[in-house]
């Protein structure tokens, strides 16, 4: 069976963020993500994580300056030791909170930067992170998102991750695969599931138009989800979309589909 995460930067957004733990385990989850735990001091966030009775699954690395709209820094051959000093800071948190994924948003391309040099500094980048998260036991996941909603993100299609991939040349660095980025793209979401599986370590999935839940646009997630059950997925499903009208009745979706997390969803410990 499928397991499902909360992800807290996305649902329950109408309590405060250190509520929406209790608020998550109330709605039936066993597992929750979230963008960025760097705000806050890991203490706390374990101590909710305990209370709950939670497991933290995933968060992204330091990715620059958010509110500018920054959206990543690891190809910027300027910011190198900036992402260095980030990718340690995770590993500390990651170590503390037993989280064993931990996501790359690379960032924007930098129309004064020779295109073969980014590609070099990332892939180098790339390599560091993987390397000093292999020490704790965590994966590194590199993400693609979709150019509308990101305009000059650097990669946007599953392949330019698989390449990157393949470049780093490191067993612990696999694609974040975002159903609702791969369909603004166009991607052909049973054939990447079906043909490299293996090779992605986390799924998250919004509906599309509008990043709601699903049932709300026109990606079949019946299909999607029945043949990530067929294929025997193992790592999280990560809900991160917009609810709508809110979170507790977004959920419903859930039941629809024939999942039941108190059940189904909290059963087990994917790899």
């Amino acid at each position: 069976m499928l397991c499902f995460s909360a992800n807290l930067s996305f649902l329950f957004i109408e309590k405060p963020f250190m509520e929406r733990f209790t608020a998550a385990r109330g709605a039936g989850f066993k597992a929750v993500e979230f963008m960025f735990p760097y705000e806050y001091l890991a203490d706390q966030i374990k101590e909710k994580l305990l209370e709950n009775d939670l497991k933290l699954v995933l968060f992204n690395l330091p990715a620059g300056n958010w509110a500018a709209g920054e959206r990543g820094i690891a190809l910027k051959p300027q910011r190198k030791d900036e992402f260095h000093s980030g990718v340690q800071e995770a590993a500390k948190i990651a170590d503390k909170l037993a989280v064993k994924r931990v996501n790359c948003l690379v960032g924007r391309a930098d129309p004064h930067v020779e295109e073969e040099r980014s590609w070099e500094v990332l892939v180098k980048n790339i390599r560091f992170a993987a390397d000093t998260f292999k020490e704790l036991g965590v994966d590194l996941m590199v993400e693609a998102v979709n150019h509308e909603d990101v305009p000059g993100f650097y990669l946007n299609k599953t392949g330019q991750v698989w390449k990157l991939i393949d470049d780093a040349g490191r067993s612990n660095v696999y694609l974040q695969y975002d159903i609702y980025h791969g369909e603004r793209e166009q991607e052909d979401h049973l054939q990447t599931l079906r043909s490299k599986l293996s090779m992605i370590g986390h799924i998250q999935i919004a509906d599309n138009p509008g990043r709601h839940q699903p049932g709300t646009g026109n990606i079949n997630y019946h299909e999607i989800l029945r043949e990530l059950d067929q294929l025997d997925y193992k790592g999280y499903v990560g809900l991160e979309y917009n609810p709508v009208p809110d979170t507790l009745t977004s959920l419903r979706w859930l039941q629809e589909h024939g999942y039941n997390l108190e059940t189904d969803g909290s059963r087990g410990e994917p790899v």
